[in-house]
């Protein structure tokens, strides 16, 4: 029996719409870096590889969008200073989201002034920023 003869559920019940031959159109499978959390000490570049190509250079308050595949992917990311790596599966039609951010410490401040420059660490988180600072 072809989906076009079968009886489709209601449309409420579907979790995809249903192209005119009864068929379901997947929306696109989206992976969203995010640099907007307040946490983040707002200063020097992110740079966000996925699988080994260059999706993003993030300042604060920026975020990239970029579609993928499905399946197992893996996001690079580093400041200049330390890299971190996030090895994650994206299901067909999932939008999957990271937040990134630079963090300070509470020497960061005094060395800064004593020295000129300071460590800042990277941290990258599974979610939106409204999610990771909670």
């Amino acid at each position: 029996m072809s989906p076009a003869t079968q009886a489709a559920p209601p449309a409420e019940a579907r979790p995809f719409k249903l192209d005119e031959t009864g068929w379901p159109v997947v929306p696109p499978t989206q992976v969203t870096i995010h640099r907007t959390s307040p946490r983040d000490e707002r200063s020097r570049q992110i740079v966000c590889r996925l699988d080994g190509d260059l999706v993003a250079v993030l300042l604060f308050g920026q975020a990239h969008t970029v579609e993928v595949a499905p399946g197992p992917h893996v996001l690079r990311v580093h400041n200049t200073l330390h890299w971190r790596t996030a090895e994650f599966d994206v299901p067909p039609g999932e939008h999957v989201h990271f937040t990134v951010l630079n963090r300070n410490t509470r020497w960061y401040y005094p060395l800064l002034l004593v020295i000129g420059v300071a460590p800042l660490y990277l941290e990258v988180h599974r979610g939106v920023p409204d999610a990771v600072d909670a």
